[in-house]
């Protein structure tokens, strides 16, 4: 599929060139906008060459003037310095420099750093490279900066440390610092099932290096620096402890955390279980799933006495604000972000919850430290602060979100001032302009300008919000509730006294008949043929149906005795008490007709000899149980001698095989 890359000029939107380019999947600019990147998906050629689908053109002329193979779309784009005059890449754990004036001369320098996964040249007039090694087979991973000068030359700064599958590195502006946030795919402490993270800070310059501890130990969602590199902000959960309920007069707290494990135990579906299981290193499933259920319903579970893992909340997460020393400068507390962004000015901060979050965006005045606004954006992919440091861009963008696709422009006090829906969207930005060239904030924020006509065609007149009501089955919709199910105050029944009880009871009860909608409802709680007449006896049967309510089955034979009293012989017991009558003779249609009842003979059960028949039984369901177990001692001696590995449970099951024959042999059990 050919397609076409059009390159603008911004001012006046005068078409520069125009590239017919296949299966371009990505595009990107240098950072003075002197060359144009593209990455297409890799495709295996019929002469059996490399597909080399990461090219470089020049924007101005358009001509291609390097190529390379590049199977990953992440990061697929060469790492240019701020004046264009190097950039570098990464080739199988090698690092290659290359000077983009002299693009045919290839590569001029490269250092092979052995298990290297990721590289970040840093901004500023000396640049540093940043290169992170992960953990692998037991050695420690670590981060080296080297300068870019002098690549094969020793690293100024250098730190090794554990647990750290992947990184992400992020620079200062001016170059001289580096965070490093360290991520593992297993938390070998069981605190989390989505691994450990760890923050650093490292100094291009070697003299300083810290790790970044938060108040209390949690996953870290995002962190990022201020455009003045002399500070930073962390986005991080808070892990909480749950701890039995304090002591009271007369009560041991252990006993009483016992009490409350019985009911979690009973409410939680996942808390179901002896205690916690592994299932893999690192994941931790049953009782502390459930702990967490149980503390939503304000419960409290004993963590800590029964040595449980502590249950963790990643939501809120808790934003501190660091110097570049590391020493906390505020503290914006808890609330359910997962996103931080400084405006280039430094002035504002945006913290906000996307993704599986409800899109709200809080705006901070860095010089008060007070909350500016808040803004509801959802379905938010991508949020960016505009050059001015004014305005705020939101937009939906696909794939992640195939609806709903487009852009929306906030001003920083928090009023809407465009909204543009796009079919398909799948990226969008502010152009790229000098920090210098925005008017700088005064000491209050500027005021919004009037928002634009499509911000006014936008707002729709607020419409009346149906309430839901109560849910309804499919088969009782379209009718009116029962009396019965609704309460006094609705004009439901009044609730009748029991006879001879303390409390109250609803006149209705559990037959087939009484739920709205099925077949007969509404008969006395009998189940009938729709349309036919009521049948004869029915009000006798209801009757006695009330009265067996609530009484409990004593023997089958005898209940059937009963019946055939109370009704002269003549009918066929029912269940739970509730007799019908003898015949019954359907009406309300062309022809009646009669539906004879058979009398059913009942052969009252012999009754069991007391102390013979009961003796026999248990005896012989004890004896046919410790079979049972000797059989089972027989096939793990047979996976024993095929050879297969038995667990210490199966071994010791086995040691009791002599136990088991004496006590079949004191109950008389002859092999």
């Amino acid at each position: 599929m050919w397609l076409l890359v059009r390159i603008y000029q911004a001012e006046g939107a005068q078409l520069l060139q125009e590239l017919p380019l296949a299966n371009i999947v990505e595009i990107g600019f240098s950072p003075r906008g002197t060359y144009l990147s593209t990455w297409e998906r890799p495709v295996k050629k019929d002469d059996g060459t490399q597909h080399k689908n990461h090219r470089i053109f020049s924007a101005p002329t358009g001509n291609e003037l390097i190529s390379f193979t590049q199977k990953s779309q992440t990061d697929f784009d060469v790492q240019y310095t701020f004046s264009e005059s190097h950039a570098i890449r990464l080739v199988n754990s090698e690092i290659q420099v290359y000077r983009p004036a002299e693009w045919e001369k290839g590569v001029v320098d490269k250092l092979k750093v052995e298990g290297a996964s990721m590289v970040r040249l840093s901004p500023g007039l000396n640049p540093s490279v940043a290169v992170f090694v992960g953990e692998k087979k037991g050695a420690p991973a670590s981060i080296k900066i080297h300068p870019l000068i002098s690549l094969s030359s020793p690293p100024t700064c250098q730190k090794n440390f554990y647990k750290a599958d992947r990184a992400t590195i992020k620079w200062n502006t001016l170059g001289t610092q580096v965070l490093l946030l360290t991520h593992t795919e297993v938390d070998n402490s069981n605190k989390s099932y989505y691994g450990e993270t760890g923050l650093y800070l490292l100094s291009a310059a070697g003299n300083f290096d810290c790790r970044v501890v938060l108040d209390k130990e949690g996953p870290i969602h995002d962190f990022a620096w201020s455009p003045g590199s002399k500070e930073f902000g962390v986005l991080g959960c808070v892990v909480e402890e749950l701890l039995s309920p304090p002591k009271q007069p007369g009560e041991e707290s252990k006993e009483r955390s016992f009490l409350v494990l019985e009911l979690f135990l009973a409410i939680s579906p996942a808390g179901r279980g002896r205690g916690p299981r592994r299932s893999r290193p690192g994941r931790i499933v049953g009782q502390r799933r459930g702990a967490l259920f149980a503390r939503s319903l304000g419960l409290l579970v004993p963590t800590k006495q029964l040595g449980w893992p502590r249950a963790e909340g990643h939501m809120p997460a808790k934003t501190t604000l660091f110097d570049q020393r590391v020493r906390t400068l505020h503290d914006f507390g808890s609330a359910p972000h997962n996103f931080i962004a400084f405006n280039p000015q430094g002035r504002l901060i945006a913290l906000a919850g996307f993704g599986n979050l409800a899109g709200k965006m809080d705006v901070f005045d860095r010089k008060t430290l007070t909350k500016v606004t808040t803004i509801d954006a959802p379905n938010t992919s991508h949020c960016e602060w505009s050059p001015c440091g004014r305005f705020l861009l939101t937009a939906t963008l696909s794939p992640r979100l195939r609806v709903d696709n487009g852009i929306k422009i906030w001003h920083c006090t928090g009023s809407l001032q465009h909204v543009q829906a796009i079919e398909e969207l799948y990226q969008a930005s502010w152009r790229p302009t000098p920090i210098d060239s925005a008017p700088p904030f005064g000491q209050g924020l500027p005021q919004a300008p009037p928002p634009a006509e499509s911000v006014k065609e936008q707002v729709e007149k607020p419409q009346a919000v149906k309430a839901a009501g109560a849910y309804r089955p499919p088969g009782a919709r379209g009718l009116a509730t029962p009396a019965i199910f609704k309460r006094e105050d609705e004009g439901g029944v009044s609730r009748v006294p029991t006879p001879g009880g303390g409390g109250v009871q609803r006149g209705y009860n559990r037959s087939p008949g009484s739920v709205p909608g099925a077949p007969g409802y509404g008969q006395n709680g009998k189940k009938v043929v729709p349309g036919a007449a009521q049948q004869q006896g029915q009000g006798q049967g209801g009757q006695g149906g009330q009265q067996g309510e609530g009484k409990k089955r004593k023997g089958k034979g005898k209940k059937e005795l009963d019946a055939l009293q109370v009704n002269g012989g003549t009918q066929s017991p029912r269940r739970n008490g509730k007799g019908g009558g003898g015949s019954a003779v359907q009406s309300g249609a062309a022809t009646p007709v009669v539906v004879k009842e058979e009398k059913v003979p009942v052969t009252p059960a012999t009754p069991a000899t007391p102390g013979v028949d009961g003796a026999l039984d248990a005896l012989a369901k004890k004896m046919r149980n410790l079979n049972k177990k000797l059989k089972a001692i027989d096939e793990l001696k047979e996976k024993a001698r095929r050879g297969e590995r038995l667990e210490a449970t199966q071994l010791k099951k086995m040691e009791g095989e002599e136990e088991i024959k004496k006590e079949l042999a004191s109950l008389g059990w002859a092999p």
